[in-house]
C-alpha cells in the first residue's frame, strides 16, 4: 500500500515556486506498484488527484488541492548496455522511472557516455514530466532521443507502452498534455548514442560559449559544463538563497505565429511543421513591450517580480501568494498583447487558478 505521509501538507513546500495551499490527501509512492494503486484507489472514489513530481512547472492556487496529492518517488536507471562508452561505440536503451530527478539522469548520462541529453542539464523536476511537456533547451528537446513512454492509463485502467511516434510530441506539447490527467507516466526508455561527443551544437549561445561552429560537437562534459553556467547565470539552476530561481522557469512559451505576425527587428526560426509557421521569442517581446529584468508591477507588489537575470520567469521574491504571481503575469501577458497583438501562453500547469 502507498505510504500516507502527513507533515507535508502543503504545496508549498514541494513546488519551486514555494507557492500552493494544502491538499486534502497526500501519498507517497516508492513504487510501481504504489503509484498504480493511490491513483486507483482516488479514482475508484471520484477522488481529484494531482500527480506531483519535481513541482518545478505547477501553479498551485492558494486555496490548495481539493483532492490526493500522489507524489512520484519511483526510482531506478537500467541500460541494456554494461561497459562505460567508448568514442565510435553504438547506442543505449535507457529506461528511467518516473520518480528519477531529471539533472541526475542528465549527469549520469554524461557520466558513462550516452550522448543527447546533455544540453537539458540543470531542468529541475523528475523523468516522468520530461515527455508531457517534451522538455527542451539549448537546442535539444527529449523528443529527439526518447524511444517510448510506458504510462499507467487512468481511462483505460491499464499499462500501455506508448512509442515516441505516437506521443505526438511538438514544441513544449505533448498527447499526454493535451489529454491531461489520463496519463501517469511510469517510465521513459531513452535511445542514446554512445560516444565522448556531444550531439552537434546547433544553438548560437551554447555553440559561442564552448568556442566551437554551430554544427560541431564537443566534449559531453564541456557541454553539460557550459549549459549549466549558462542556467545559473539567468536564475534557471535552483538555488534556495536566489529568489530568481525560485520560480517555475520560462513562464511563457516562444510563440508560433505567421511570419507576418512577427514584430520587425524580432527573432524569428523556422518552424518544420508543413505550415509556413515561425517560432519567435517570448523574452524580446516581453523586453520590447517594457517589461525588463526585475520588473514589479504595481498592483502585485514586490513580493513578486520578474527575474533580475532573464525576463521569461516571474519569481517569488519571498511572502507572495499565488494570486500575487498570476497578477504579475497577467499584466505581463496583457502589456505584450496590447503592443504587439501576441498573446503570449503561460508554460507551467495552472492547479485550481486561471491566468
Amino acid at each position: 500500500m502507498p505510504e500516507s505521509s502527513t507533515p507535508v501538507p502543503r504545496l508549498a513546500d514541494h513546488t519551486t515556486l514555494r507557492l500552493g495551499g494544502p491538499a486534502r490527501t497526500w501519498v507517497i509512492a516508492t513504487t510501481e506498484a504504489e503509484l498504480i494503486a493511490a491513483v486507483s484507489a482516488a479514482d475508484d472514489v471520484g477522488e481529484p488527484v494531482l500527480v506531483l513530481g519535481g513541482g518545478s512547472n505547477l501553479v498551485v492556487a492558494d486555496e490548495g488541492f481539493a483532492g490526493t496529492v500522489v507524489a512520484v518517488a519511483t526510482t531506478g536507471i537500467s541500460a541494456d548496455v554494461d561497459d562505460e562508452a567508448e568514442p565510435g561505440c553504438g547506442g543505449a536503451l535507457v529506461t528511467v522511472a518516473a520518480g528519477e530527478t531529471w539533472d541526475d539522469v542528465v549527469a549520469t548520462a554524461v557520466r558513462r557516455g550516452w550522448v543527447g541529453v546533455e544540453a537539458l542539464s540543470g531542468i529541475p523536476g523528475s523523468t516522468g514530466a520530461t515527455p508531457i511537456q517534451n522538455v527542451g533547451a539549448y537546442g535539444q528537446e527529449v523528443a529527439q532521443t526518447i524511444a517510448r513512454v510506458r504510462v499507467w492509463d487512468r481511462h483505460e485502467r491499464a499499462v500501455r507502452t506508448i512509442a515516441a511516434a505516437d506521443c505526438g510530441f511538438a514544441y513544449r506539447h505533448s498527447r499526454f498534455k493535451a489529454d491531461p490527467g489520463r496519463h501517469v507516466v511510469l517510465d521513459v526508455t531513452f535511445q542514446l548514442r554512445q560516444g565522448a561527443l556531444s550531439a552537434t551544437v546547433g544553438y548560437a549561445e551554447l555553440a559561442r560559449t564552448l568556442g566551437v561552429a554551430a554544427g560541431e560537437r564537443a566534449p559531453l562534459v564541456d557541454v553539460r559544463a557550459a549549459v549549466l553556467r549558462l542556467r545559473a547565470g539567468k536564475g534557471m539552476v535552483l538555488d534556495a538563497a536566489d529568489h530568481d530561481t525560485w520560480s517555475a522557469g520560462s513562464f511563457f512559451t516562444n510563440p508560433i505565429i505567421s511570419p507576418d505576425l512577427v514584430p520587425k527587428d524580432a527573432p524569428s526560426w523556422p518552424q518544420d511543421d508543413g505550415q509556413g509557421l515561425v517560432k519567435t521569442s517570448a523574452a524580446w517581446l516581453i523586453e520590447r513591450a517594457g517589461f525588463t529584468k526585475g520588473y514589479v508591477a504595481p498592483l502585485a507588489g514586490a513580493r513578486v517580480s520578474l527575474s533580475s537575470k532573464h525576463t521569461l520567469a516571474v519569481t517569488n521574491r519571498g511572502g507572495a501568494t499565488t494570486e500575487d504571481l498570476l497578477s504579475l503575469a497577467r499584466t505581463v501577458r496583457d502589456g505584450v498583447e496590447a503592443a504587439y497583438g501576441i498573446r503570449l501562453v503561460e508554460e507551467p500547469v495552472l492547479v485550481g487558478c486561471d491566468l
